[in-house]
């Protein structure tokens, strides 16, 4: 269905609804999809598919239905009204947004759908053999997915938008095993639109290997107090997962012992810490142009010299604590309603070099990538990729990767040394309610951090 016919008929179900508000987002998807089990195919396919939903409100109280078939669709707007009806016993609130009507094509700088799947295939096996790279390595994990979606948008207030994305996700991973010894090495990456990463991964993959192998046969740190430096991709992953989820604010308004920490104007480091997030930093895997509700999308300062200053809206959330919408509505897909989600959260580099972070520290550990990590409200652990010991003020020997914990609040107290070497991490994904894994991005320069908790031996 072309652009204006699917205008038309989004807009003809929309007439006339007795509701508060009501949106209709309809979707449009290709997909592909491998992965390989140690050597083994374990799933290879490209798939179309298209679906819709409804979103309601009246008094206060949301309906939703979704849909894979678009006839009818009146009869599915009314039926998420009736829901909304059933369930609404307060004042609607919704932060004003101005209607647009915007028609945006994706960023492409190299489209996967150029490529067939069997060149995606053979490209991948080429991967496969370099993982396998020696006798010690044991298995490997190796997946690649792409999809090209495009989303048509209306609701009753006037706003109609058509955006396309083209998101292209990549990861690899050797195992290696020495006796009852087990390392591994991995690397996820991502791009928005640009198949040509695939192609620039040879170097990268091919050091995975010798990488596990190295781990099996370095030391494991001691356990304990450390200073430790951060290398952009794992600072990055730190800022999304440590801080930004407590920057969504359906999280604050929901908790109330998050509310009393979570106050604008209150000081979390010093004047050399700014961290932002913003769909409208372009080019990027959480870039677009209009969230999920319809609205702009915006760089929002979270922190500003140290001082918190924003945090992250959908329309509900916004009216509810008082503040302006900030474009991160977002859904991974129809059959989801948006909720509050990050897009590109960075901090911003500041002056100094990695050397001068390096300079002073007399035994530390030096961190980079990452392999996985968990929160719980302001608790964090995460697991670096790679980790050397830091001795009179030289990255040395490589040590087994670290676990880091600690509480984010006071560990952005003790955040004191951050670059001028600012990176962008667009491997994997964001999980939250159920909704996994919705393309973002993450940045950050190298950062030190005082008197991080290093798990050992």
């Amino acid at each position: 269905m072309k652009g204006s016919a699917m205008r038309d008929l989004i807009e003809s179900a929309l007439k006339g609804l007795n509701a508060d508000y009501v949106e209709i987002r309809i979707e449009e998807r290709e997909s592909t999809n491998i992965a390989f089990r140690g050597r083994e195919l374990d799933e290879i396919g490209h798939s179309t598919g298209k679906g819709g939903n409804v979103r309601a409100c009246v008094k206060g109280g949301w309906g939703f239905a979704s849909f894979n078939s678009l006839d009818d669709l009146r009869a599915k707007a009314v039926q998420a009204v009736e829901q909304a009806r059933m369930v609404g016993n307060e004042k609607t609130g919704l932060a004003d947004a101005p209607p647009v009507v915007a028609i945006v094509p994706p960023h492409v700088v190299h489209d996967p759908a150029q490529v067939s799947l069997a060149d995606k295939h053979r490209i991948l096996e080429e991967y496969l053999d370099l993982l396998w790279g020696g006798p010690e390595i044991q298995t490997s994990s190796l997946r690649y997915a792409d999809g090209h979606r495009t989303m048509y948008y209306g609701n009753t207030q006037g706003t109609y938008t058509e955006q396309a994305r083209i998101d292209v996700n990549f990861w690899a991973s050797a195992v290696a095993r020495a006796g009852g010894e087990v390392q591994q090495a991995s690397i996820s990456m991502g791009s928005l639109g640009d198949f040509g990463l695939v192609h620039r991964m040879h170097e990268t993959v091919a050091e995975l290997p010798q990488k596990a192998v190295d781990f099996l046969k370095a030391p494991q740190v001691k356990g304990g107090e450390y200073t430790v430096i951060l290398d952009p991709i794992l600072a990055g992953v730190f800022v999304h997962e440590a801080f930004g989820h407590l920057s969504e604010a359906d999280h604050v308004y929901e908790n109330p012992k998050l509310r009393e920490v979570m106050v604008l104007g209150r000081r979390f480091g010093g004047d050399h810490l700014n961290i932002v997030d913003g769909a409208k930093i372009p080019a990027l895997r959480g870039s677009f142009q209009y969230d999920e509700e319809g609205v702009e999308s915006n760089r929002t300062d979270l922190i500003r010299e140290g001082v918190l200053v924003g945090r992250l809206h959908s329309r509900e959330t916004a009216a509810r604590m008082g503040e302006t919408p900030s474009g991160n509505a977002r859904a991974i897909g129809h059959q989801f309603p948006p909720i509050v989600r990050m897009t590109n959260t960075i901090i911003e580099p500041g002056e100094a070099t990695l050397e001068d972070l390096l300079q002073g520290v007399k035994e530390g550990v030096y961190c980079s990538n990452w392999y996985g990590g968990m929160t719980s409200m302001e608790q964090f652990t995460f697991s670096a990729g790679e980790s050397y010991m830091i001795r009179d003020g030289r990255i040395e020997e490589a040590v087994r990767p670290v676990m880091l914990s600690g509480n984010v609040f006071s560990t952005l107290e003790n955040l004191d040394g951050v670059a001028n070497d600012l990176e962008m991490n667009e491997g994997g994904g964001c999980g939250k309610g159920g909704q996994s894994p919705l393309p973002v991005s993450n940045g950050s320069p190298h950062i030190r951090l005082r008197n991080c908790l290093v798990g050992g031996r």
